[in-house]
Parts: structure tokens; sequence; C-alpha cells
């Protein structure tokens, strides 16, 4: 059965996921440093863990499995997802599978070492409406393909993302 994992503490798109999954009938675990508020709702799980560095992600990445589906902006927690066969969303809704964590790894690298010489001083561009829109449209395609791959009838992800 497909899941959807939410890397939550610092996640735009929370309740987007929450919609698709109702609408789709998907177990979601909302995990995160902190209490964070929920929707009431038996498909919802909130799983707080304990304060340090990388336990959400370490959480996470030893139970998402192929047909499963996580939310997150953390590449270096996408990679180890995308190891164990999980499609991985970006609240952009970026897929990061085997063809593009290479590459994400690399840029993000590249970005770190930037910011820590003083080359980059911004951050990231804000968070649009269209970035929803765009996020919501490849989790319901994501949850399809991670349903068909579930049970056996698709071939393992990439999904090709949205333009």
């Amino acid at each position: 059965m497909t899941r959807i994992f939410i890397d939550a503490d610092a996640c735009p798109v929370r309740d987007e996921t929450y919609r698709v999954a109702q609408r789709h009938g998907l177990h979601v675990f909302v995990v995160s440093n902190r209490m964070i508020a929920l929707p009431s709702s038996p498909l919802i799980e909130r799983v707080v863990v304990t304060q340090g560095m990388d336990v959400a992600d370490d959480w996470i990445a030893t139970r998402a499995a192929a047909a499963d589906i996580v939310i997150s902006a953390d590449i270096p927690l996408a990679a180890r997802c995308v190891a164990r066969g999980a499609c991985v969303l970006d609240p952009r809704g970026r897929i990061l599978d085997e063809d593009a964590i290479g590459m994400a790894l690399a840029m993000r690298n590249l970005m770190e070492d930037l910011r820590s010489t003083g080359a980059i001083m911004q951050g990231g561009r804000g968070f649009t409406r269209a970035d929803r829109s765009t996020f919501l449209s490849a989790l319901d395609t994501a949850v399809v393909r991670a349903r068909k791959r579930a049970a056996g009838r698709d071939r393992p992800f990439p999904i090709v993302p949205p333009q």
C-alpha cells in the first residue's frame, strides 16, 4: 500500500498533501521535531521525534519504501529515499528520482560552498501560488504511479516532472 511521508518541520504544502491523501485514501506520516497541528483523520498520523540533527530524516529514510511518496526539500534525505525506491517530491513539485538526485546533490553542495564563502548572500525565491499548483499536480501524478507500482502494473519511477 502506498503511504506518504512528510518531512514536516518547514513544509509549506502539508495542507495540500492532506487533501490529496484524503481523496485517495492514503495514510500520511507527518514527521517533525515538534508538535504540529493536524486535521482530525484516521489517515493522518503525527510522529514527533526527539530533537537532534537528522532524527526526523532518519525516521523517514528507514521506513520509506518502493511505492511510497516522500515530501521533502531536504536533498540528502531525498537521496536516501530514492535509493530505497520511494518517489520524492519537493514542495515546489519537482520530482527527485534516480535521474535527478545526482544533479540535485551536486547543486546543493555547490550552493552550500558558495554561501559559506560569502559569494551568495540571499536565500531562494519565495513560495508562490503557482508552486502550490505545480506541487498538487505532481503529487496526484505520483499517487497514481505509486499505486500502479504497488500493484505491480507499472515500471519503477521516474515520473516526468510537470513543466
